[in-house]
């Protein structure tokens, strides 16, 4: 039997995890106590429980509970559902799994206005304060993650195809999510970028009859862009340099990251060389990867 237990910030998505796993084909339970947990295993681990996969939400909900397994740091999650299951037959063919769902405090935020919902911990409507109360009360189950995901950037559909990639395909995963972001100078840099790269070096289609009003997503925006040496040579610089972090980044355990790339006006050169960046690192299904265009519709 393979479990997960999904847990995380609230805000960052666990409850539509929870569907994506049920529609998965999972039996999915949200917010158990969690000393419930063995006798929710036990159940499961019978014979003639005809269960072969199942997911379990916990999250600050749990309160006191809680509060006593960051006490007891030698009791993690996945053993508690270890030691339920040995009594079984087939208790040694069960997995554990723990995933963690992430996201940054402004757009936990941001969620929390648009729903108009209250923080569990947030007193007095204060969301922000909950936010980081509940990140110091569950900072142990985020060590403890096999697999953790930053949704600040993520659309649902983009979840799916994470949660897919793990639980369904059984791909290798190693918890780094990349946005590919491509903006123009003239409207700021993007805030939350790890990584900025100006291309206003290259030829500009801007100034080319038939070419101003359209975009890097065109084709003939692209070939005027990438013909050329300089083009070419930056990059295949561009991808080795990115191939080369990208795992690197793992190591340091970084689970989110953002590349931007930047010219004037984030419609032609960045558009471009942004779109083939992403083409570059989805060949690599280690890693998760959108690509967003911010400033494409701006005049």
């Amino acid at each position: 039997m393979r479990l997960v237990i999904v847990t995380g910030m609230s805000g960052a998505g666990k409850s539509t995890a929870l569907k994506i796993l049920e529609d998965a084909g999972y039996l999915c339970v949200d917010n158990l106590p969690i000393p419930l947990i063995p006798g929710f295993v036990e159940m499961l681990s019978a014979p003639d429980a005809d269960v072969g996969k199942a997911a379990v939400g916990i999250d600050v909900r749990n309160g006191q509970a809680l509060d006593d397994l960051a006490r007891n740091a030698g009791r993690p999650l996945d053993g508690l559902a270890r030691d339920a299951a040995r009594t079984w037959p087939d208790a040694g063919k069960m997995t554990c799994e723990v995933l963690f769902l992430d996201a940054s405090d402004d757009v936990l935020v941001k969620r929390y206005k648009e729903t108009r919902r209250q923080h569990p911990l947030g007193k007095e409507g204060h969301v922000g304060e909950g936010i980081a109360r509940e990140r110091e009360k569950i900072a142990f189950l985020k060590r403890q993650a096999t697999y953790i995901l930053d949704t600040s950037k993520m659309l649902t559909r983009e979840l799916k195809a994470e949660l897919d990639k793990i639980f369904v395909e059984g791909k290798d995963f190693k918890n780094l999510y990349v946005t590919i972001m491509s903006f123009g100078f003239k409207y700021g840099l993007p805030q939350d970028a790890d990584l900025v790269f100006d291309v206003r070096f290259l030829p500009n289609p801007y100034y080319v009859e038939g070419l101003k009003e359209k975009t890097g997503n065109d084709v003939e925006v692209q070939d005027y862009v990438l013909n050329g040496e300089r083009a070419a040579e930056f990059l295949e610089k561009f991808k080795d340099m990115v191939g080369f972090l990208l795992p690197n980044y793992i190591l340091e355990g970084k689970n989110q990251l953002v590349i931007a790339v930047g010219c004037t006006g984030g419609k032609h050169r960045s558009v471009t060389m942004a779109n083939a960046l992403y083409a570059f690192v989805k060949e690599n299904e280690d890693y998760g990867v959108r690509v967003e265009h911010r400033d494409i519709g701006k005049r």
